[in-house]
């Protein structure tokens, strides 16, 4: 955990290399706000059969679509762990309309309080980033994504983050492996701006990212903050 009782990020290989892209205050700010108000709508939803065969057979399209062989270890690793398949898919939402596609469809049956939290992130004023300046499309693009994945995590938030954790407040480097390489994607498409993104340098920026997702649905798992741990070992 981060010394303010923050979740960890890990990753199996190095870590980042300081670089200087992340979420503005601005964002986390408006991120948080919009978690802490879907945390307060009731979210015991059933879920349709139908609806999770069709997440199922998305993510297996993906892992044979041969321009993202290069993503098919990390995504297995997550369906390995059993990690939730919609969330996997709001993760690909990114760059995969498909996936994009089957994650508002999951989300249309939420109700309606969650979307107007949501929609309160929207602001054409805010900038997503810090470290370097982005168009207006590309920013609102990156805000669509978190908030999906913020979205789901309402949904599934103690399902996911018990599939995710390796360890007391560690989530799996693997999300973040996964996440970063969906940015470099992103940021070499045409939407992302066409700009070549060295995967160090936006490792700093998913942990940013994957911090604001998961850290206002931590207490979903009653987990201990570090910095008490730290208390009861000096007693």
């Amino acid at each position: 955990m981060s010394e303010a009782g923050g979740i960890e990020i890990g990753a199996p290989g190095e870590g980042s290399s300081g670089a200087p892209e992340a979420l503005s205050e601005e964002a986390k700010q408006r991120f948080a706000a919009a978690a802490a108000a879907m945390q307060a709508i009731q979210r015991e939803e059933k879920k349709s059969k139908k609806r999770d065969t069709r997440v199922a057979r998305t993510i297996i399209k993906f892992l044979n679509d041969d321009r993202y062989a290069h993503l098919f270890v990390l995504i297995s690793r997550l369906v390995a762990r059993d990690c939730p398949s919609v969330f996997i898919l709001a993760i690909l939402s990114l760059i995969d309309e498909e996936s994009r596609g089957v994650v508002k469809e999951y989300l249309e049956e939420v109700r309606t309080e969650m979307k107007e939290a949501s929609a309160e992130v929207f602001d054409d004023n805010m900038q997503v980033m810090t470290g370097e300046s982005i168009d207006m499309h590309t920013n609102r693009i990156l805000i669509a994504w978190i908030t999906r994945m913020q979205m789901v995590m309402a949904l599934e938030a103690a399902k996911i983050l018990q599939k995710l954790m390796v360890d007391e407040g560690n989530i799996d480097g693997t999300v973040l492996q996964l996440t970063t390489f969906i940015l470099q994607e992103f940021f070499k498409s045409k939407e992302g701006g066409g700009r070549t993104a060295p995967f160090e340098s936006l490792q700093g920026l998913s942990v940013s990212i994957l911090q604001t997702v998961f850290e206002p649905f931590l207490d979903l798992l009653e987990l201990p903050k570090k910095a008490d741990k730290k208390d009861s070992e000096d007693e």
